[in-house]
């Protein structure tokens, strides 16, 4: 089914992307400081976090079969919920952190090469293990979610070679993305993902017997069928709804509307309090942390357009705040001299305020 191709193609892209434009930065500088020696050690290091994440992955999936049933059910449900705290942990501290990703990460590739090997080779693991192993923690839970694994472990595979692939012609500065813009929508799918995510989780512990539920002897009771009671009658540990019998569970609009809602067509009321409760947090705090980055402009700066590129330039931009926006060379952005003197006294002052078109191409930290 195309929606659990989608839903993991798309946590690919974002995700493999972030992981992609952070190697990017790195590899620029040591290029620019004339450090291509160096470049090696990176990729070792890189290599190596690469490993870590497909063997966690590769753990998770072949190591549960030795297991029983509630200790599945179990391991998948405290997984999950691992994994939606990690993504939702990733989305607010690139929110924060995005504006001085790209000098952090430098000023670690100094220290790294006046330390000696293993030190650029640890930088180049952990800067892209973190982002890995949080990724393959992600994609482990919703594959597991979905009737088609195989499709949907397809899309996530697709979208990380294809994050690869863009995240390499940024680098050579072959393609100019409005990655703020990028980042803002699919950080917003990401947190409607993640609560779906999280309501499978509590179905998860409900079936190990971790949470209390219509799986267990104290589920609420129908007099009338003996079930498990649904509805209101069913509350606190039985059946919100079950619509089975309307939209069957391995119909192609359930598994639509579970990769990209996290609706199933029967759920407990604790799998609708959990993903509710996520929504009305984090969603207002996320819509916040972005309606923050979209800086007020001067008047001289409010017009001003990268034409062909579609996107804001100038430091009024609300790219500002994302890890990357525009070429990570920039080299172009410091290669136009400013005029001075009696040059810039004889300007007039609608042409002072026409950024100018090299000097406005955005660093992956925003800064111009």
């Amino acid at each position: 089914m195309l929606a659990s191709f989608f839903a993991t193609f798309l946590i690919g892209l974002r995700e493999g992307l972030e992981a992609a434009l952070v190697v990017g930065i790195l590899v620029a500088y040591l290029t620019r400081v004339g450090r291509r020696d160096a470049l090696p050690k990176l990729w070792t290091g890189v290599g190596l976090a690469i490993a870590l994440a497909l063997g966690v992955g590769a753990i998770f999936t072949f190591g549960a079969y030795m297991l029983t049933f509630e200790a599945q059910e179990l391991l998948g449900g405290g997984l999950s919920l691992l994994a939606v705290a990690m993504v939702t942990w990733m989305i607010f501290w690139m929110q924060k952190a995005g504006r001085t990703l790209k000098a952090g990460l430098e000023g670690g590739v100094e220290k790294a090469l006046r330390s000696g090997v293993w030190a650029l080779v640890a930088i180049g693991f952990v800067s892209v293990a973190r982002e890995g192993v949080e990724t393959t923690l992600f994609l482990w839970a919703m594959v597991q979610s979905f009737q088609d694994q195989s499709e949907a472990l397809l899309g996530a595979v697709v979208g990380l070679g294809v994050a690869a692939v863009l995240g390499w012609l940024i680098a050579r500065g072959m393609l100019r993305l409005n990655l703020a813009r990028f980042f803002a929508w699919s950080g917003g799918f990401l947190v409607v993902v993640a609560a779906g995510v999280l309501a499978y989780a509590i179905h998860d512990l409900q079936e190990a017997g971790a949470l209390p539920g219509p799986f267990g002897v104290g589920a609420p009771l129908d007099p009338v069928t003996g079930g498990v009671a649904t509805g209101w009658a069913g509350f606190p540990f039985g059946w919100a709804f079950d619509v089975s019998a309307q939209i069957a569970p391995s119909g192609p609009l359930a598994a639509l509307l579970q990769a990209t809602v996290g609706f199933m067509p029967a759920m407990t009321w604790l799998q609708v309090a959990a993903w509710v409760v996520y929504i009305a947090v984090v969603v207002p705090l996320f819509v916040r942390g972005v309606r923050a980055k979209q800086w007020p402009r001067s008047s001289s700066e409010g017009d001003a357009t990268s034409p062909g590129a579609g996107e804001t330039v100038g430091s009024a931009s609300p790219a500002d705040d994302e890890p990357a926006t525009a070429r990570l060379s920039g080299a172009a952005a410091s290669a136009t001299p400013r005029p001075s003197g009696a040059d810039a006294a004889s300007q007039t002052p609608g042409s002072r305020d026409v950024p100018d078109a090299a000097a406005s191409a955005l660093h992956p930290n925003g800064a111009s």
